[in-house]
């Protein structure tokens, strides 16, 4: 998976994964994308945030979520 465009630099923004050399973090991308449902008014307010950009914010955030099986147990039932 290739994520050219996400950048972690200690000196950025707390550390915290950005969009090559903007001040947008991924997880700010994420909001903007739930946010704004209709991509062209997404570029239209953040027009140098390319699709690619988008594209690798969400692979970044699916990447890091822990993708396990938990079994849930029914409650027991008191008699």
């Amino acid at each position: 998976m290739k994520l050219d465009r996400i950048q972690i630099d200690p000196e950025r923004m707390n550390g915290q994964p950005c969009i090559r050399d903007l001040r947008l973090t991924v997880r700010r991308v994420l909001e903007l994308v739930a946010l704004y449902p209709d991509r062209n008014e997404l570029k239209q307010e953040y027009p140098e945030l390319e699709d690619e950009d988008i594209r690798q914010s969400l692979l970044y955030a699916a990447s890091s979520i822990d993708d396990r099986v938990i079994e849930l147990h029914p409650y027991a039932v008191a008699a």
